[in-house]
């Protein structure tokens, strides 16, 4: 079992949910990214920004399937993992 690739997806899943909050943020908002992370947060609504942002780690888990980089799949869904656990403890 090669660790390194499961750090690389662990770093993919938490781009893409990172930049998923941000095009979520730029495209369907009036705020910029930090401003509206901060007005999301005091409204209880941050959870559902990260929720959405990992949208993006669907894909990004099922583009890495696809390509036979298994390991890094599972880095991404352990990414999902730690993202919903923070989320949990930070709300």
């Amino acid at each position: 079992m090669n660790k390194i690739d499961l750090l690389y997806g662990f770093l993919i899943g938490l781009i893409a949910s990172l930049l998923g909050s941000f095009l979520f943020m730029t495209f369907f908002t009036d705020y910029e990214f930090i401003e509206g992370v901060r007005i999301l947060k005091s409204q209880g609504y941050l959870g559902k920004l990260i929720t959405v942002g990992s949208l993006l780690d669907l894909a990004a888990f099922g583009i890495l399937l696809k390509m036979n980089k298994e390991l890094m799949a599972r880095g991404v869904v352990l990414a999902v993992f730690v993202l919903t656990i923070a989320t949990i403890f930070t709300l």
